[in-house]
């Protein structure tokens, strides 16, 4: 069965995520840095590393949000990155922001559907997605058309939760996970929804060999999986 954020909503998983997304806009940084303890900005920095050799000139960051992955991967000097986000909640946070940094010509932030670009073929020498693909209403199209547009020997980078199977560790995460995050979020971003779907939405993901599995039925060459943090995170690579 689909996770959806609205249960007893007939909308499709795509217009749900793009509602919910625009309802928590105003507090997700905020929430993202405060209930993982910050620690989601090292993972953008680790997951952005994977990129250093190939040096990437033209990146293209799916889900992008409010633009954090997009400003991580400056570090590694593009001349452009592109961001795609269907909430117009966040990508108009995410304009602010980089406006606010002085970064708005070196990211451009764009409406789009992730599993849908509207790019062509080969267009891009790196595609990166931090904590979205778990949130496409059809996995493999959107990883299919990821792999489309990146150019032949051009490297994917997906950053996203996983499941700890480390004990007592897993048995701790899971409870906060479960019983305290949610509360928490729909306390501050005022969404009754939002943070029970985070949840809900890992448990159901495919996550490790699966996901690599998934990579490598659609074409993906080279796949990787390296765990952070125990397991509460994965960075997937592949190359085209």
């Amino acid at each position: 069965m689909t996770v959806v954020p609205y249960k007893e909503k007939s909308s499709g998983k795509k217009q749900q995520v793009a509602e919910m997304f625009d309802n928590i806009s105003p507090k997700y940084d905020f929430l993202n840095h405060f209930l993982s303890l910050g620690i989601d900005i090292v993972w953008r920095k680790k997951a952005i590393k994977k990129l250093k050799e190939l040096q990437p000139k033209k990146i293209l960051d799916i889900a992008t949000g409010t633009g954090d992955f997009a400003i991580q991967a400056l570090d590694l000097n593009p001349d452009k990155v592109i961001g795609v986000d269907i909430s117009e909640g966040m990508l108009s946070v995410g304009r602010k922001k980089l406006k606010k940094m002085k970064l708005d010509d070196r990211i451009e932030l764009f409406s789009g559907d992730s599993e849908k670009l509207n790019f062509e073929d080969n267009s891009f020498d790196a595609v990166i997605v931090a904590f979205g693909v778990r949130n496409f209403e059809n996995l493999e199209k959107g990883l299919a058309d990821m792999l489309r547009v990146v150019r032949p020997g051009g490297k994917i980078v997906v950053l996203e939760f996983s499941r700890p199977g480390w004990t007592p560790f897993k048995q701790l995460y899971n409870f906060y996970f479960s019983s305290i995050l949610p509360k928490l979020g729909r306390l501050i971003s005022k969404d009754r929804a939002a943070y029970t779907y985070l949840p809900d939405s890992v448990r159901k993901f495919p996550d490790g060999d699966q996901f690599l599995a998934i990579l490598e039925k659609l074409g993906y060459k080279d796949t990787e999986c390296k765990t952070l943090s125990l397991g509460i995170s994965s960075i997937y690579t592949g190359i085209k």
